[in-house]
């Protein structure tokens, strides 16, 4: 079982950036093995995916959503168990409940991460850009 607890989330003016934080605990052992992924939903929208790295720290390109390519960035401190999204740039249509995910063990960084290849999700971090 693993526990992810996101931080970071704010309301922030169009233009600026915020770094969102997601710290994982539990018993599950190979919890460092998993791949980490940020997601967001907007109020009536679906789960966007939006970044993924693999558990050694890699990702490429093909890993972001095209929505936020340029923009965000992803990385992870396995030692401090920890994800981080860096945002900048920030758009309104940024505005949603940023979510973190794991339990994926190989997924491809091919492509943005789906959200049905996670087991674990935290509970979300608001973000709101305003104009």
């Amino acid at each position: 079982q693993v526990h992810l607890a996101e931080s970071g989330g704010a309301s922030v003016q169009a233009g600026g950036s915020l770094k969102l934080s997601c710290e994982w605990s539990g018993t599950s052992s190979t919890s460092t093995q998993y791949y980490m992924a940020w997601f967001r939903q907007a109020p009536g929208k679906e789960r966007e995916g939006l970044a993924v790295v693999d558990s050694q720290g890699y990702t490429n390109d093909n890993a972001f959503a095209d929505s936020v390519k340029d923009r965000f960035l992803i990385s992870r401190e396995n030692a401090k168990r920890a994800v981080y999204l860096w945002l900048r740039d920030l758009k309104p249509e940024d505005t949603a409940i940023y979510y973190c995910a794991s339990g994926c063990v190989a997924c491809s960084l091919q492509q943005p991460p789906r959200a049905s290849e996670y087991t674990y999700w935290g509970q979300g971090t608001q973000v709101t850009v305003s104009s």
